[in-house]
């Protein structure tokens, strides 16, 4: 990554780093010039060089060799379980599987323990089972593989998009229709790594959401129900920022100080999975239970919820729209 100093001329590499790169520490940045990642115009300086308009900065965060994990009691919350695969509803401020910063207390300790040790090997050495992922802050519905054929049938059913993905979120404002798709390109932002943003579409990866407003309070908040067409990182909280709605609760991309209701998480739950079982051809579709924030909303749309509940794939609900 090469940064442009357009601003901050005559602050110190490290201070003006900082700044530019808020996922990392200061002392983390310290480290990385010292060790020789973050280069000022090709050169190795110090911290304390000073930057000047039109310098340019070469940056490179080397990735940590993450060690193997280790099963851990940690309480899982079971929907559906045989021999090749499991489906749970994933707590909210879980991290699925363990990457910098996150070593242990995740899902995946979490999922060795309860299936001794038995998950897929080929998702990689951090990432045993996993198939896909859901947000640290995200709660609901995730699948994981107990074998190496199940994790393979699975990945392939994602990629050719013929799960079914349902999740419910609460916006801080209304939208302005009540249906509506958006699909563009996503990528993560240039400057700020921890977000994800719309792109040019020559560029990034394709992103479509349905998005479905069921019910708005009267403080404006609104409660919508999303269907996943792919599974970029962050898509639905992006989508819902571009159309000027952003989440209750998200730490990232909406401003705390603009929402009329102060949520205790992020209001962001994958209710609905459905799948195609990898060895019997059987459709499993499961349902994590709503989580009591999202109550408020969710009661007065009951009857619909249930309607929705019914229904057995993605074209059968959409109809219902």
């Amino acid at each position: 990554m090469t940064l442009k100093v357009s601003d901050g001329d005559g602050k110190r590499l490290d201070a003006f780093l900082a700044l530019a790169l808020p996922e990392l520490s200061r002392s983390r940045i310290q480290s990385l010039i010292k060790e020789g990642h973050i280069l000022l115009n090709c050169t190795q300086v110090k911290a304390r060089a000073s930057v000047s308009l039109g310098d340019s900065i070469s940056i490179h965060i080397p990735e940590a060799t993450p060690r193997e994990p280790q099963p851990q009691n940690i309480p899982l919350s079971v929907l559906y379980e045989d021999d090749d695969l499991i489906v749970v509803n994933k707590a909210t401020g879980m991290v699925v599987h363990p990457a910098a910063g996150n070593e242990d207390r995740t899902l995946v300790n979490a999922l060795l323990h309860h299936c001794s040790g038995k998950l897929a090997q080929e998702g990689g050495d951090n990432r045993p089972g996993i198939v896909h992922r859901l947000d640290k802050d995200t709660s609901g519905c995730l699948v994981a593989a107990k074998t190496n054929s199940a994790l393979k049938h699975l990945i392939q059913q994602f990629s050719e998009r013929t799960t079914t993905k349902l999740y419910l979120c609460v916006a801080q404002s209304e939208p302005k229709v009540i249906h509506q798709t958006v699909s563009n390109n996503i990528a993560r932002h240039p400057v700020h790594r921890q977000r994800m943003d719309v792109c040019n579409p020559r560029t990034g990866k394709p992103a479509v959401t349905d998005l479905h407003r069921l019910h708005t309070a009267r403080d404006g908040t609104s409660l919508l129900l999303c269907a996943l067409h792919t599974g970029r990182t962050h898509q639905i909280r992006v989508h819902n920022r571009v159309l000027g709605h952003p989440l209750l609760g998200d730490p990232i991309y909406s401003k705390p100080v603009r929402q009329p209701f102060r949520a205790s998480r992020l209001m962001l739950h994958a209710w609905r999975l459905g799948i195609t079982h990898p060895k019997t051809g059987e459709w499993i579709q499961k349902e994590a239970p709503i989580p009591e924030e999202f109550r408020p909303w969710c009661d007065e749309v009951t009857e619909y919820l249930e309607r929705i509940r019914l229904s057995k794939s993605s074209k059968e609900f959409s109809a219902l729209w």
